[in-house]
């Protein structure tokens, strides 16, 4: 009987191992979430910024923005931004850099940077090639397009897929954006916990089973 408890425990946590790792992998890339982007129209794009090394702690991040009319920083404490410009007006790149006695993000941990973007352009799928820099010196580019056979390459650049832009015309306001970032957030939060819920639910049920045999025999 111990033996078959023990076996169960061990099946639910790789299972838990397995879906953690695979959280893990993704979230150790800089990404960017914008819920509702649609093409041609206004979003709040958030860019998380984990610091993958041991040593040195993330102090400025370099986006590089597909020539918008519109970008908007959202004030972060601790952190100065800048706005890139081309001749034409268009923004270009946005770049955050920790204020003088901000360590910036260290080691194990993650910053989001947020925008007000507009108007996106009229395409499917958005890159935004950005540039990590560290407290030592060293930079991590993450600028790599999908592989040809569609598998991630090492260092992928941020990438949103836009909707088609909607029939009566009209772009999407930051407010409703907004909204829709909040309740990704929870979804997202809540299906994690639904995850770490059912895995319990399942070890303890094994558990509860290889008794209830014991006994019988």
């Amino acid at each position: 009987m111990h033996s078959t408890i023990t076996r169960a425990s061990v099946t639910a946590a790789t299972a838990a191992t397995l879906i953690l790792a695979a959280c893990g992998s993704a979230a150790a890339h800089v990404t960017v979430d914008a819920p509702g982007a649609a093409q041609g129209g206004y979003s709040v794009a958030t860019f998380r910024v984990p610091t993958e090394s041991d040593t040195a702690s993330t102090t400025a991040l370099t986006v590089t923005i597909p020539n918008v009319r519109s970008v908007r920083t959202e004030p972060l404490p601790g952190w100065s931004a800048r706005v890139d410009k081309n001749p034409a007006g268009e923004v270009t790149a946005v770049t955050w850099t920790a204020d003088p006695g901000n360590p910036g993000v260290g080691p194990g941990q993650f910053q989001r940077f947020v925008v007000s973007i507009g108007p996106l352009p009229k395409e499917h799928e958005v890159s935004f090639p950005a540039a990590q820099s560290y407290s030592d010196g060293s930079v991590v580019r993450w600028d790599q397009p999908a592989e040809a056979d569609g598998s991630e390459p090492e260092r992928p650049a941020p990438s949103l897929h836009l909707a088609e832009a909607s029939s009566d015309g009209h772009s999407h306001g930051t407010e409703s954006t907004e909204a829709a970032a909040s309740d990704g957030t929870d979804e997202t939060a809540r299906w994690l916990g639904g995850i770490g819920l059912a895995l319990g639910l399942f070890a303890v049920a094994l558990g509860l089973g290889s008794v209830l045999r014991g006994r019988r025999s």
